[in-house]
């Protein structure tokens, strides 16, 4: 890739899909592409979310939050989110396109499958960039086939490609629909318009979910592993400034973890990591 490709990558703005996306435009930028995160209002005022990413550009439009700072708030909106941030999109896509560095391709994060229209608009190829496991998505997808019906009944559910699950293995979205209603309804459109997409980006790689791309692929999903999207120093060490992530909506206190890892016998301690 030139460095005259110019490709825009569009997270959530919450943390947990911020970071992948961001490793993931570095990795981009390091080919040679011109690359550039658009994120939006929500975290402006965030120091260290415009700081850290020397290769990527970083772009602020807006989400219609400027007279809201509540986030969870702006979340439980998701239609506002959508009509404001489709509008302040197309203008930024109209603005690049009068400038030396039109857009060529959209990354856009998997909750936003709007975004893939916006990118139509303008006769630009996008692909959604799915930051939970394949598995996850392979569970979702079915039940918006219907192959899951909700509520679930019976003690066990059987998918292709997977272990039979129970209750407990599927997501609450799933188990308890009145729980986030929300989110439910996000989710039900995850898959709207998917296969339209020039590739799905997944946050995975095949030695860890092999027989789940497997299956993806021989439904002619155009499925691409490119994880896991940590920073290049945890992982193959190619990128020399990439020693962190970089872009933080809060300030992490690692000198307290390390103290408290310290304090511990070796291998004595199981890190779980939920997506937010």
């Amino acid at each position: 890739m030139e460095r005259e490709t110019h490709i825009l990558v569009i997270p959530y703005p919450i943390q947990g899909h911020i970071n992948p996306m961001l490793q993931f435009s570095k990795r981009l930028a390091s080919k040679g592409a011109r690359v550039t995160l658009v994120a939006t209002s929500t975290i402006r005022n965030s120091m260290q979310a415009l700081q850290g990413a020397r290769s990527v550009n970083i772009e602020i439009i807006s989400d219609g939050s400027e007279g809201d700072e509540n986030l969870e708030n702006l979340i439980a909106t998701l239609d506002r989110f959508r009509v404001i941030v489709s509008q302040s999109l197309s203008e930024y896509i109209e603005k690049l396109n009068s400038s030396k560095y039109p857009p060529k391709f959209i990354v856009y994060d998997f909750v936003l499958p709007w975004a893939l229209d916006v990118a139509k608009k303008y006769g630009l190829d996008g692909a959604p960039f799915f930051t939970q496991s394949c598995a996850v998505n392979v569970i979702y997808y079915h039940w918006k086939q219907g192959t899951i019906r909700l509520p679930i009944e019976g003690p066990t559910v059987s998918l292709p490609s997977l272990p039979k699950l129970t209750i407990n293995d599927i997501s609450s979205f799933l188990s308890n629909p009145s729980s986030y209603p929300a989110l439910l309804n996000l989710t039900l459109d995850l898959f709207s318009n998917f296969l339209e997409a020039k590739w799905l980006f997944f946050s995975s790689f095949m030695d860890l979910e092999l027989e789940v791309v497997n299956w993806m692929a021989s439904q002619q999903w155009p499925i691409k592993t490119i994880g896991p999207t940590i920073p290049s120093m945890y992982l193959d060490k190619r990128l020399e400034d990439d020693k962190e992530y970089g872009l933080h909506l809060f300030k992490p206190d690692v000198d307290a973890c390390i103290k408290w890892l310290d304090t511990k016998e070796t291998h004595s301690v199981v890190y779980t990591s939920f997506e937010a």
